[in-house]
């Protein structure tokens, strides 16, 4: 099995899904801090397009309603998150909390990123061979 990232925004996809968050964000009710990472305004963010383009494993990016059964049950109230794919189910690498402090910047997400991984390595004794973290990362 290819060890995949999922980056789960805090919005539900879809035309109506998008409309109820933009107007939810003018209005203050709603926010994605995932979002101020992977997009300025509507466009994708060129940082992000970059840094995901450098990786051979992208993070592949979800919105609520177009999670797995069983992924929305291990996300369910950890929006916006940064998750992995294992053998074994779902591991959280990066928490909602985590993506906020990152305040946009898509360098520090690759840093807080980065760090995730090596400790997950290190603090599971796991060997680079057998790290549940794709390498690339």
């Amino acid at each position: 099995m290819k060890k995949q990232l999922y980056g789960i925004y805090d919005a539900s996809g879809g035309i109506l899904g998008e409309l109820i968050y933009v107007l939810g964000k003018i209005t203050g009710l709603r926010h994605c801090y995932l979002c101020d990472i992977t997009h300025k305004f509507v466009r994708q963010n060129p940082v992000w397009t970059e840094l995901m383009s450098g990786l051979g494993n992208p993070i592949k990016l979800l919105h609520i309603n177009e999670q797995t059964n069983t992924m929305a049950d291990f996300t369910k109230g950890k929006t916006p998150c940064i998750i992995l794919e294992t053998v074994a189910g779902y591991l959280e690498i990066l928490t909602a909390d985590d993506i906020r402090a990152c305040k946009g910047d898509v360098q520090v997400f690759a840093e807080k990123l980065s760090i995730a991984r090596s400790n997950i390595c290190t603090t599971n004794q796991f060997t680079n061979d057998n790290c549940p973290m794709p390498e690339d990362i």
